[in-house]
């Protein structure tokens, strides 16, 4: 097993390692800097990768410690288990607001949804504003680079309705489904 965390030999830059696996609703991708995890993808979402570095070290589910712990939450999720978030170090690239975006996901509670409106109001209070805007926030959601394990498939319309979700409205029924969420 790899250490934690790397450097290039001589360079003092962090390297990044890639893992590919199937999942239950398709392949996906998983990405981390050595000590933390910055990105799961589905395979086809949008965005695609999109924070991943370009000189990146594919690697087996059991070579690098962050993608093995990745790995085991991923499979205790879809075994029906509800592992903590807070179990995996997690490392979004992201903008500040996108940053208190995706906190905010990681509060709503397995088999739980939330509107985007309400997101957005607790992103203002905790910016002390009015206001945020829903699209905003919805921006934010849909970049979200660690689908799934920051579950932004738990948000959804104000009328309730699945909407917008990156790896697919197929995909995302697939997760609340799973979770037994109601909508």
């Amino acid at each position: 097993m790899m250490a934690r965390s790397e450097q290039v030999a001589g360079h003092g830059e962090e390297r990044f390692f890639s893992h590919r696996f199937r999942s239950p609703i398709g392949w996906a991708t998983l990405c981390c800097n050595g000590s933390a995890l910055c990105g799961l993808w589905l395979e086809g979402q949008r965005y695609f990768g999109s924070t991943m570095p370009t000189d990146v070290v594919e690697v087996g589910g059991d070579e690098n410690e962050v993608i093995e712990q990745a790995l085991a939450w991923l499979d205790a999720y879809f075994a029906g288990r509800r592992p903590a978030i807070a179990e995996l170090p997690l490392a979004p690239t992201g903008s500040e607001f996108r940053q208190l975006v995706w906190d905010r996901l990681k509060e709503i509670p397995y088999g739980e949804v939330v509107t985007y409106g309400e997101i957005a109001q607790d992103i203002a209070k905790a910016q002390g504003k009015d206001r945020t805007a829903p699209i905003a926030v919805g921006g934010a959601v849909g970049h979200n680079p660690i689908s799934i394990i920051v579950p932004c498939h738990r948000v959804v319309g104000a009328d309730g309705s699945l909407t917008g979700y990156a790896g697919g409205l197929d995909k995302k029924r697939w997760l609340l489904d799973h979770e037994g969420a109601k909508l």
